[in-house]
């Protein structure tokens, strides 16, 4: 149901889950096992797996920080999308590799959820895309210490408002790992 024309694909889009930025992130052990588990599901699949890998002045390009963790690893036909901002649209080739796959809706998961999850959802969102957020496959670190609310519960938070996105023409959700529908339509 996407807004783009001639993009009936469905791609799994990694987001961030690099040793810098899951370290010490809540669940973090169950989050990335998740994500393996939906990136071999997706190459069973033949549902394009697309990589996203962020880097700024305290995550390194090419550090042992920056880099993705050991428990996952991108194909060489994957695509790898570098960024330094939180929407991973926003000045990368996203856009562009995501249209030569014929792709108009994504299964998001990653880190973190409070900046780069959420910015990616909506950037994609805006720009014509369904957007389905995997509930269990998403985490961040803790940020209480400047204000902010402990990561379950920006996670749970997170997983509620996106579950009542809409727009015209678009389909917004929220699913777990186990029920995630990645060929064929949700």
């Amino acid at each position: 149901m996407t807004t783009l024309d001639n993009r009936p694909n469905t791609a799994l889009l990694v987001v961030d889950v690099q040793n810098g930025v899951v370290e010490g992130a809540h669940r973090r052990d169950v989050v990335v096992a998740n994500v393996a588990g939906l990136v071999e599901r997706a190459r069973t699949e033949g549902v394009p797996v697309v990589w996203v890998q962020h880097s700024d002045e305290e995550l390194t390009r090419g550090s042992e920080d920056w880099r993705i963790v050991a428990e996952l690893a991108p194909e060489g036909q994957e695509p790898l999308v570098e960024k330094c901002y939180g929407d991973a649209f926003e000045d990368t080739t996203l856009e562009t590799v995501l249209s030569e796959l014929g792709v108009g809706r994504l299964v998001v998961a990653g880190a973190e959820t409070d900046a780069c999850i959420r910015s990616t959802l909506h950037g994609a969102f805006t720009r014509g895309y369904d957007v389905t957020l995997v509930s269990d496959a998403h985490t961040a670190g803790d940020k209480t210490a400047w204000g902010a609310p402990t990561p379950a519960q920006v996670i749970a938070h997170t997983n509620l408002y996106w579950s009542f996105q809409t727009a015209p023409g678009r389909r917004a959700g929220v699913t777990e790992t186990k029920d995630v529908v990645l060929g064929g339509t949700p």
